[in-house]
């Protein structure tokens, strides 16, 4: 494998963790946008990337592969607990 081979394996690896992370933040913005109007959009984004990122790692890691749906599922709620986090819960400071 050559290094463009690697960096597209890396990027499409990552890819379904970024979209989700962005989206649901997107989303929750526009739901919640009297709530959410105090918390800028990369605040909540930024942190749920990372840790839909980190649940594809651990995924990765513990499931042996990448694209098990325990890990799609580990994804969803890593994402959920972010948000609320930042955007409801203690971190919204």
């Amino acid at each position: 494998m050559g290094p463009l081979d690697a960096l597209w394996h890396v990027a499409n690896l990552f890819t379904p963790a970024l979209l989700l992370g962005g989206l649901a933040a997107a989303l929750a913005k526009l739901l919640w946008h009297r709530e959410l109007a105090a918390v800028a959009f990369s605040r909540l984004a930024g942190p749920a990337c990372a840790a839909c990122a980190a649940a594809v790692l651990l995924g990765l890691v513990l499931l042996g592969r990448d694209g098990k749906m325990a890990t799609y599922v580990g994804m969803v709620a890593a994402c959920a607990i972010t948000l609320w986090w930042q955007g409801f819960g203690p971190g919204r400071r």
